[in-house]
């Protein structure tokens, strides 16, 4: 299979909340909205998120337990400072990780976990680990 682009959607009934949240604090880019279903760009428009209200009677809303969505910046601790500056608490602190990254966690209006990170050198222990990229 030769995918092409991959993003993730969920079901929500906070459509204009979690809109503008995102707006708010990741300075994303509505690039369709028809009020039941928007997209969402990030930083230069190739990673997307989109929510929708359930339309089908056999949407339901998404369950957000166990959910987690990955933010690879260039300066954590500089989107840590500027997401605090905005309002929004972190759920978890900045710290490093021996994996290889520094990161904090925030939740969206729907309670995803929001993982924030940029990558570190990981821990001799963690680098057997890693594979070579695809």
């Amino acid at each position: 299979m030769n995918v092409k682009e991959l993003s993730g959607a969920f079901t929500t009934d906070k459509i204009q909340e979690t809109k503008a949240f995102y707006e708010k604090y990741f300075d994303a880019r509505v690039i369709f909205d028809c009020g039941w279903y928007v997209n969402l760009a990030f930083g230069s428009g190739t990673a997307t998120l989109q929510f929708m209200s359930p339309k089908e009677p056999d949407y339901q809303l998404s369950n957000s337990a166990g959910l987690m969505y990955n933010f690879k910046v260039d300066n954590v601790d500089q989107e840590y400072d500027q997401i605090r500056k905005r309002g929004l608490n972190s759920v978890s602190d900045i710290e490093d990780h021996p994996w290889g990254d520094r990161a904090f966690c925030a939740a969206d209006p729907n309670g995803i976990i929001l993982y924030i990170y940029s990558e570190r050198e990981p821990a001799e222990e963690f680098k057997k680990y890693y594979k070579n990229p695809c």
